[in-house]
């Protein structure tokens, strides 16, 4: 099974400082990945060097001054070990007052982007490090001195090693957040960058882990729905994102997760996604839950697979909304979807109820179009574990009780069924809540129920049915009220 990569964001500590660096490195990720879950969240990534131990960052304004200052006289004074220099530069930027007395010294960023545009490979490499230790600042006023190295930043996408390349895109992706660089960048075409690079590293997981990186961070920010997605949707990225849907053992799930969000901010910014549906967007994610699902029925729930689950379930589910149903059959044809969802909901229904919810949620716009897959959950004996997790709360059971309600709209036949397997049990439970929504929507199943056959209609009785909407029609006013009335008078009462 994929694991999550853990030293993607590369270190150098030996020992126990190394694993302990990781192990930060790895928590802030998943993090900012999980905060991404709840809510649209721009961020920032710092990559580490790999040839130099990694002190800790000070706060203090007074400590890294002197350094800068001193650092950057150094520089105009002397045309000889630049390289020494810079890496000296790299560690004192990492203060974060530091990076302001850096961009206040004249030409700083004028000498520091000709290094970063010099002949000299080792001097680049150790300037673009500069570029992104500024890039990663907190202050606000930082992002917009950087903006002499943008067109460049974006030029040396096409070439260059892949460390260089992926420096690149993670300060661009540091950077974009920025209202005045988003659209210096958008004029000098990052785009376009994004996709030639995609297109020429398509192999190379490490730089696609970067480019998705870079790209959510452009969605996320204002205005993306109008100024930027129409032109990510006529590139190649969408196909390229896609194909990185199919994790590498090897590698990890991080790339996937990254161009996965991606996919998120794109299908749920726009209301038709017809062009996503026919690069097989839907196909492609149902697919990949699908062998996650698997995983997991085996005991394979991996650490931050729920990181890669999340988006995907939100992919999944807003392209089932914008669907044509006509066109649903051809885009899904594995009834297994179905078990992977439930499989993913019992899973994570105690240590993550929002993503089994979300797993719910599938399952509800699946089955309200598919009579297909509401057989399947049947055959596949499936309902007897959705009618048990009816108990659960913060939204779940009323999600399930939307999907069992669609499995019963669709056949008088899948009524008879449920019943068989203790659904009106359940419901004389869930009619008891203090829950309006879980009675109201208990009242339409127990509707669609009784009148499927006269046996049901009879175990309902027997099963205190009456009294019980009796006390919903005598305790409740408004439409639960009606709805109680309405079936004890045409279709319990009467007969």
């Amino acid at each position: 099974m994929w694991r999550l990569n853990k030293v993607r964001h590369k270190a150098a500590r030996q020992g126990d400082s190394l694993e302990e660096l990781r192990l930060k490195r790895r928590e802030h990720e998943k993090a900012l990945r999980q905060a991404r879950k709840d809510r649209q969240l721009v961020s920032k990534r710092l990559l580490l060097n790999d040839d130099e131990e990694q002190p800790e960052v000070s706060m203090d304004t007074a400590s890294g001054e002197p350094d800068v200052v001193r650092l950057f006289q150094n520089f105009q004074h002397s045309g000889r070990d630049r390289e020494v220099q810079l890496k000296a530069l790299i560690k004192a930027l990492r203060d974060p007052s530091a990076q302001l007395d850096f961009i206040k010294q004249e030409n700083s960023m004028h000498l520091l982007v000709g290094l970063f545009t010099g002949s000299d490979a080792q001097c680049r490499l150790q300037a673009v490090r500069c570029l992104h230790e500024l890039s990663h600042s907190p202050h606000t006023n930082v992002a917009p001195a950087c903006l002499p190295a943008t067109p460049y930043l974006l030029t040396y996408l096409s070439g260059q090693s892949t460390k260089f390349t992926e420096l690149c895109l993670y300060t661009l992706g540091n950077l974009c957040p920025d209202s005045v660089v988003k659209e210096k960048l958008l004029a000098q075409g990052i785009i376009p960058a994004l996709a030639n690079c995609a297109e020429n590293q398509r192999h190379n997981l490490a730089v696609m882990e970067a480019v998705g990186f870079t790209l959510s961070q452009l969605l996320q920010t204002k205005d993306a729905a109008e100024k930027i997605v129409p032109m990510v949707l006529s590139s190649s990225l969408p196909s390229q994102l896609l194909s990185v849907l199919t994790p590498d053992p090897n590698f990890g799930l991080a790339p996937a997760i990254e161009c996965s969000w991606c996919l998120h901010y794109l299908i749920s910014s726009i209301e038709d996604n017809r062009e996503l549906l026919a690069r097989g967007a839907l196909l492609q994610c149902s697919s990949l839950l699908v062998s996650l699902g698997g995983a997991v029925a085996e005991g394979n729930k991996e650490e931050g697979m729920e990181l890669l689950v999340y988006p995907l379930l939100r992919c999944v589910g807003n392209l089932l909304s914008s669907c044509p149903v006509g066109d649903l059959s051809a885009q899904l044809t594995d009834v297994h979807f179905v078990v992977a969802l439930c499989g993913l909901l019992e899973a994570y229904i105690h240590t993550q109820p929002a993503l089994a919810r979300e797993s719910a949620w599938v399952l509800n716009n699946l089955t309200a179009h598919f009579a297909a897959f509401c057989s399947a959950l049947l055959t596949l004996n499936l309902v007897s574990g959705l009618i048990q997790l009816l108990p659960f709360s913060q939204g779940i059971n009323t999600m399930i009780l939307r999907v069992l309600a669609n499995i019963a709209h669709h056949k008088k036949e899948f009524c008879v069924q449920m019943a068989q397997l203790g659904l009106l049990s359940a419901l004389c439970s869930t009619l008891k809540m203090a829950d309006k929504n879980m009675v109201t929507l208990s009242l339409d199943v127990v509707f669609m129920l009784v009148n499927s056959s006269p046996q049901v209609m009879e175990e309902f009785v027997k099963q205190d049915g009456v009294s019980l909407l009796e006390a919903i029609q005598y305790n409740n006013e408004g439409e639960m009220r009606r709805r109680a009335t309405y079936l004890l008078k045409h279709h319990l009462i009467s007969n």
